[in-house]
């Protein structure tokens, strides 16, 4: 059990730090789109890989350590704020989104997050600054669909990979290891 608890902790390490490789690769590339709060969020798909793949208190914490180091890498404590606000609605929206379709299609499952962590970014921003903000709603609205399409195939095509080659079992094995010995436990 300790040390099935200690490959949780290494993997949970591990997708948390390929999350912030990502965020840094991210933003290095220029804006695709001149509109303001626009930009991929590929490494939302650490978090919806593991919403699909893992229990749900690990994609929060990874959600969080990945938000706070970036913030801190980036030296834009602000911006932790949006990004706190939007993660944590896009993790709740694909939890739901998860729940509700069993997993299926994992690009609806992505967009729900996407949309939904640009209305928190958008409802920090109205807090924080003024209601006019409002305005960029409709135009990250749409761009959160497109990038929410692109990730949950992105997600969906990594996963199927995993799945093929045998390493998402040895991955989900360590996730539901706890869940299995309570069973165990309960049966006797």
């Amino acid at each position: 059990m300790q040390s099935n608890k200690i490959k949780k902790i290494v993997l949970l390490s591990l997708l948390t730090s390929l999350a912030l490789i990502i965020f840094t690769i991210e933003s290095a590339i220029p804006p695709i789109v001149p509109i303001q709060g626009v930009k991929l969020g590929l490494a939302n798909a650490i978090t919806l890989f593991l919403v699909l793949n893992a229990d749900k208190k690990s994609a929060f914490a990874v959600l969080i350590v990945r938000v706070v180091l970036a913030a801190i890498f980036a030296g834009q404590a602000i911006s932790m704020i949006y990004s706190m606000c939007g993660g944590l609605l896009a993790l709740i929206a694909m939890c739901a989104a998860n729940y509700m379709l069993k997993g299926k299609p994992v690009w609806f499952i992505s967009t729900a997050g996407a949309v939904f962590h640009n209305v928190g970014q958008i409802g920090a921003a109205v807090i924080m600054m003024s209601w006019q903000v409002i305005y960029y709603l409709p135009y990250l609205l749409i761009s959160g669909c497109i990038t929410g399409v692109l990730i949950g195939l992105l997600t969906d095509f990594t996963t199927e990979k995993m799945k093929n080659s045998g390493i998402l079992k040895r991955f989900t094995d360590v996730f539901y290891y706890e869940y299995r010995e309570k069973e165990n436990d309960h049966d006797l």
